[in-house]
């Protein structure tokens, strides 16, 4: 019998453990950190051996193969032991892939992946196909395959999990742009990362599509002197394009071998242009999948995005208190940032991860009249902005960062969390920081509720 070891005891890592022992592994759990109660209690009932606050070096490295948590980096200590030792690490998805029948629609890119990845699943799904959401975003893949398989998977992916792919190989591809992001992980070399995000197509065939942004620079220069097999379909705000799609001003414009369609912008439930490049990606797969035109209107109409991305919680005394907690890198925030005409209460800061906050100072100094600095390290972004904003304070209390955001503003105004760092200072993960934020906005108490 084979010995699998799972790094990380989290959702990928349970869901890969549960799936392993199905299919007759030897399985072993081991997390450096603590482990969930729940998770516990359905290893133990599920009699899969685990370890927790360590990695037993003896057992880890007997095993045939590993796969480990996409949280978990591949310097670390156990990770890079196995590699010499010449155990093949994986990631969970990876390992899923492996007993899945359905095509698979696999989405990446530094901002709009879960947007994207959501609207897909969304079309997909009002369209009246069989098909699953996993990756990055909702339940584990493998856990899910517990219980069934479908004829379509959507799956999120991010360049921690395309790092751990050797055979994973999607029907349809999106890359919907790259930005600096998670240089931390990435020796704070930038083309270390493109080439990671890249790694989504290495495995795909010449029948294989894949969907890319013409307008970014950072994944022309990716596909330098790479050996790219599937087919290229490319989207723009800027270009006319024969096959793919593009925004004229007025329409999202989609071109297929086989399909043209447009659609005004007003019928897409989502406005900016940000969400219109995600429209297209995600519209162009559809329609590839088989969507018909009549469908694709029908599901862009009545599409609802996830919380925590530019989700307006609350207004009160005519101030709009808007959610973008998921908007953890400078590109997401300047996406943010653009999309308000009125004037700006900015609260931003947490973990930087190799931030460059040079390409949004200009807008920055036209729409944010007071910045809320949220983190316990706010020295770097203070002194980014320290000549683009007169009003800078900070703070480690989400409740005071939204309470000085109500005392700053006026009506009309927007108070903006969209913190363009990590959040694992102050809070357990960029969901927490939301929540929280909702929290503190929904205890203010109003002269006047619109």
């Amino acid at each position: 019998m084979k010995q699998i070891t799972i790094l990380g005891a989290g959702e990928s890592g349970l869901g890969a453990a549960l799936l392993a022992k199905r299919q007759g592994y030897a399985v072993w759990v081991s997390d450096s950190g603590r482990i969930n109660e729940a998770r516990k209690e359905k290893l133990e009932i599920e009699e899969i051996p685990y370890e927790e606050g360590l990695h037993s070096e003896a057992i880890i490295l007997n095993s045939d193969l590993i796969i480990k948590s996409p949280g978990i980096p591949s310097n670390t200590n156990i990770v890079m032991k196995a590699m010499e030792e010449g155990i093949a690490v994986i990631d969970e998805l990876e390992f899923a892939n492996r007993y899945s029948a359905g095509k698979v629609i696999a989405i990446s890119g530094t901002n709009g992946k879960t947007t994207t990845t959501l609207l897909t699943y969304h079309l997909l799904k009002t369209a009246g196909f069989d098909v699953g959401l996993a990756g990055n975003v909702g339940k584990s893949w493998a856990a899910q395959l517990l219980e069934e398989d479908h004829d379509w998977w959507v799956i999120e992916c991010s360049s921690f999990q395309i790092d751990g792919f050797f055979c994973f190989r999607p029907s349809i591809a999106i890359l919907t742009n790259i930005t600096p992001d998670h240089l931390d992980r990435y020796d704070y070399q930038l083309q270390n990362y493109v080439h990671s995000k890249m790694g989504l197509f290495k495995n795909m065939g010449p029948r294989d599509k894949a969907i890319l942004n013409l307008d970014d620079s950072l994944t022309a220069e990716g596909l330098e002197g790479v050996k790219f097999r599937p087919e290229k379909l490319w989207f723009s705000t800027k270009t006319p394009q024969t096959h793919g799609g593009y925004y004229d001003g007025e329409n999202l414009v989609f071109k297929t071998d086989e399909k043209s369609v447009s659609i005004p912008v007003n019928e897409f439930s989502l406005q900016g242009e940000h969400n219109y490049l995600n429209a297209l990606c995600a519209g162009i797969a559809c329609l590839l999948a088989g969507v018909n035109e009549e469908q694709l209107k029908a599901g862009l109409s009545t599409f609802k995005n996830a919380s925590h991305r530019m989700e307006l919680i609350r207004v009160i005394d005519g101030v709009s208190f808007i959610n973008d907690s998921k908007g953890t890198n400078v590109e997401a925030t300047a996406y943010a940032l653009d999309a308000f005409k009125n004037p700006l209460i900015w609260i931003a800061g947490g973990v930087d991860k190799g931030n460059d906050y040079r390409s949004v100072k200009g807008l920055v100094k036209r729409k944010v009249k007071s910045l809320i600095c949220l983190g316990k390290d706010n020295k770097k972004l203070k002194d980014a902005f320290q000549n683009s904003v007169e009003d800078i304070r900070e703070t480690q209390s989400i409740k005071e960062a939204v309470s000085w955001g109500k005392m700053l503003a006026k009506a009309g105004d927007v108070v903006l969390l969209s913190p363009a760092c990590a959040s694992f200072d102050l809070f357990k993960n960029y969901e927490d920081r939301g929540e929280q934020f909702r929290t503190a906005v929904n205890e203010l108490k109003p002269e006047t509720i619109t």
